[in-house]
């Protein structure tokens, strides 16, 4: 999977579009991500101990892989990102500018 953990991504489609963010976690087996402040989704709790209040819980939703794009660390732009192959090493590199990507 060519996004990571910690990346800066920017929302290509969907309600939130525009918007940039971190990446939180990464699910490669289900082809989705969990973006911070992204597809914000609503949780119900009941209350644990009696005389508590119920309460509800603000939480980021998973979205599609093909609904962000990395924003690259070198020239700040929105772009694709691709592989290179150097003495036997596989390093991610910006399709705009080239510039490898840590």
């Amino acid at each position: 999977m060519k996004i990571k953990k910690s990346d800066t991504v920017l929302i290509i489609s969907g309600k939130d579009k525009g918007k940039k963010s971190k990446v939180l976690q990464v699910f490669p087996e289900e082809k989705r991500v969990l973006v911070e402040g992204v597809n914000i989704r609503k949780k119900h709790q009941k209350p644990k101990k009696s005389g508590e209040k119920g309460q509800i819980i603000e939480l980021p939703g998973r979205i599609s892989i093909s609904n962000i794009k990395l924003i690259c660390p070198k020239c700040a732009k929105a772009a694709r990102v691709g592989y290179k192959i150097i003495n036997a090493q596989k390093y991610r590199i910006c399709k705009k500018c080239g510039q490898e990507i840590a």
